[in-house]
This record gives C-alpha cells, structure tokens and sequence, in this order.
C-alpha cells in the first residue's frame, strides 16, 4: 500500500537549474530575476455506477523566469527541456521592451526568509489507482444504500502533490511540497420532475485522516434524500437566513476578497476606504495563519520568499490588515506581510488558512433561537458585486419553524448587502479547520428572501 517516493520531494536538481537560469539572466542584462518551477503530482479515478469510468495521471515541473531592467519586467514561462541561456535572453529582450511599471519588484532582501518551518506538509503513502477505484466505489456504494437514492452523478478519489522552487537573484533559494488526498461522491434521490442531487467530500494532507469513503457516501446519499419533495416559501423581508458550514466557507470567502490588496488598489472592494473601522459585528475575529502544521493552506514562505505569520486580520469587528505582496504592499504605500502567490508568472496577494473564528453557541441552540428563518444548505448563481458589496443568490435548504429545521425549501433568493450581512450575522461554535476556509454555521438577520 504504502512506499516512499523520494523523487516527489528532493528538488535540488530543480534549485540548481533554477539558479544557473538567474545566473544567466544576469549574464544577458537582468538586474534582479527569480524562477520558480511549480510542481504537479497527480493521479485519480472516477466510478459510476459500479464501473471505473475514467482514470487520470499527470506530473509536471512547470518553469517561469520573471526579469527586471530598471522598472520594466518581464515573465516567461517554460516547460523542462527548455534552453536555459535562450529563454534568459528573450525575458531580458521583452523586458527592455516592456513599458514601465513603478510597483513590480522582488521582495526587500531583508523580508527574505533566512529559515523556514517544516510544516508537515508531505505525506509520502503511495495509494495506488487500485485502492483510488475502491475508495471511490466504497463511497458510491455507501451512497446508492441509503433509502430514496436513485442515481448517482459519479464518485472519484485522487492523489496527489504540489510545490514550489524559488530562487531570486538577492539570495533566497528554497523548496516544499505539499500532498492532497480526496474522495467524493455525488447522488439523486426521488423519481423523475422530484429527483434532488446532492454531493459529499472530503479532502486532505494526509491520506490518513480523510474521511471514511462509506461515511462520505453515507452523507451524500442523506444530504439528497432530504431534499425530496421541496416547497416554495413567501417572499418576506427581515428574515434570518442560516447558512450551513458548507456555505459558510464561500461567505467567509467573499471577506478574504473583500480585504484582498490588489481589490483594495483596484478600488474594486466595497471595504476599500474602511481600515481601522468596524466592518464585522463587535466580537467577531477573522484570522489568517499560512504556518498551521498540515494546515490545508499551509506555506512556509509565499510566492516571494517571505514568511509570513499568524495574523488576525478583522480584530473585535474591526479591521486591521489587508492581505498583501510586495508589488501591492508598494502601491499601497505598506509592506507585504508574506501573503503573496505565484499565479503563472505573476505575483498576488491572497489568504492562506483562513477562519471565521467561533462563537460559543451551539448550532442547535442558534437554530432554536431563531424561532423562523431559512437554513440555506446550497446557494446558486454568482450573484454578488465586491465593488457595492450587494449580494443576490438562488438558494435551496430548509425552513426553520418554531426553532427546528422542518421542509425542504428550493427556488427561493437570498439577498441583501455583504455591508449588512457581515454587520448582522452571528457564528455558532461548530468550526471546522480541515479546509483553507474554515467556518461555523452562520445566522444572519435581516435579510430578503424571494420566493412565490
């Protein structure tokens, strides 16, 4: 089952060859340069029904050259086998042809990473596409067990890896990689106009701490089949919308776009003109920490070289920090904060492993109090504009009545401003950290909800 893969992890031939490109960018003109190789390991399978429909391997080393001449940059990218000397001297050419730009730089030498953690980040479990196919008919099979399943959409399982090389001409040379496991399953229930569709994953570092596949199918198969037979609720203002952890990630994940850098400088976040103002509930804490051991999100240094640290980014509601790299950082006239990603042969500031802190209520007893309201297990549409902050989104889940969750609920919307909503919800303590976004289940007063 298991054995040892050396190959995946030692990457001192990839640090070599990148230093020699930096070399020879410097060589053909470049006053300052980086490289990375971004690295790719991956092997899954999917079933349907019974049968393995498909079965996939890939593994990659992509390279990438980023060159300054005085202000102007210029990024390549490469495959290996490429020539080193010959993709040096074309970045530098298009560099020296490229307009300027005041921002675009390597991080300051002394915010370089002298030393970095070991993270737990790589699981060396070999799992072979045989044992992939049977975590994945297992969670399919769990699934189609449960009552009032019908059919399923597929189930997968996958196995992986990925990391980053980067070498920078002012002296920073590093590398790490991190594995990734999954399993997902995705089922009907009910009978031809009344089929309902729901799913159930998981995803890890470490193959040892995934989920049961039977348990994961289990879910699916029970998320679905209490989706039968969905109504239609009143339209009605004021009405306290719950959202599932599910969902509550991607909420929390319009906070991290909200407070991002390169929006703030865009002027396309609708939080642009609020640092050091209240934008959560008092009480509420939004913290980032791109150091947490096997952390899904986990780095020990960005895209730059800088190791960044615990941070709370919203403190008590208020807001303290934007997430930034260095190119940002300068625009905004601040320094990074060890934030930055590489994005193909660009540099953006972005989360790491990002959490909604808990409250200290149960979500039974936040449901309980709610009296009516709207639990939302399932949002449609990309209704929601960052410049405004307004906020419109189809939803499916369950109504709440006399402080229980009672019928399903489909075709309705939930809408309102993300200004509102963040001011006006109320975490429960269920958070759950296996996820780059963690959060608890989330209430939030006042809004509309559009149904017939």
């Amino acid at each position: 089952m298991s054995s040892e893969m050396p190959s995946a992890i030692d990457s001192s031939a990839l640090l070599s060859r990148a230093s020699e490109l930096i070399d020879l960018a410097r060589a053909a003109g470049a006053d300052q340069a980086d490289a990375v190789v971004v690295r790719s390991r991956s092997r899954s399978v999917s079933v349907r029904l019974g049968k393995v429909e498909n079965t996939e391997a890939s593994e990659s080393d992509d390279f990438s050259l980023r060159v300054f001449v005085g202000r102007r940059v210029a990024s390549v990218s490469a495959n290996p086998g490429f020539d080193l000397k010959q993709l040096a001297e074309r970045a530098v050419a298009m560099a020296k042809v490229s307009p300027e730009d005041p921002f675009a730089c390597l991080a300051d030498e002394g915010n370089l990473a002298a030393a970095y953690p070991d993270l737990d980040l790589y699981d060396p479990t070999e799992v072979s596409t045989d044992a992939l196919a049977e975590a994945a008919l297992a969670a399919e099979q769990a699934a189609l067990s449960v009552a009032g399943v019908t059919n399923s959409s597929g189930a997968g399982a996958s196995a992986g890896a990925g990391g980053l090389v980067l070498v920078t001409s002012h002296g920073f040379a590093g590398s790490y990689m991190a594995s990734r496991f999954g399993r997902s399953v995705s089922v009907i229930a009910g009978e031809g106009t009344k089929m309902e569709r729901d799913y159930d994953y998981d995803s890890r570092l470490y193959v040892a701490d995934l989920d049961p596949a039977e348990l994961i199918g289990r879910r699916a198969g029970e998320r679905a089949v209490g989706r039968i037979n969905p109504r239609q609720v009143e339209t009605g203002s004021n009405v306290t919308v719950v959202f599932d952890p599910r969902i509550a990630r991607g909420f929390v994940g319009h906070i991290a776009g909200a407070i991002n850098g390169a929006s703030v400088a865009r002027k396309t976040s609708f939080l642009r003109d609020r640092m050091g103002q209240q934008v959560l509930k008092a009480g509420l804490h939004v913290t980032d920490d791109p150091l947490v051991v096997r952390g899904s999100s986990s780095r020990p240094f960005d895209g730059e070289g800088v190791t960044g640290k615990r941070m709370v980014m919203i403190e008590d509601g208020v807001l303290k920090h934007w997430f930034l790299s260095t190119s940002t950082g300068r625009e905004l006239g601040l320094e990074t904060n060890g934030r930055g990603v590489r994005g193909g042969t660009s540099v953006s500031p972005a989360s790491t492993n990002l959490a909604l802190e808990p409250g200290d209520i149960s979500p039974q007893d936040l449901i309980r109090g709610i009296g009516t309201g709207f639990y939302v297990t399932e949002l449609i549409g990309q209704g929601v504009n960052m410049i405004t902050g307004e906020y419109s989104r189809g939803a499916t889940g369950f109504w709440i009545e006399n402080g229980e969750l009672t019928f399903p609920v489909s075709e309705v919307t939930v809408a309102s401003n993300l200004k509102d909503m963040f001011m006006r919800m109320t975490p429960a303590n269920d958070i759950d950290r296996k996820f780059g976004v963690a959060a608890p289940t989330i209430a939030i007063e006042g809004m509309t909800l559009a149904g017939r």
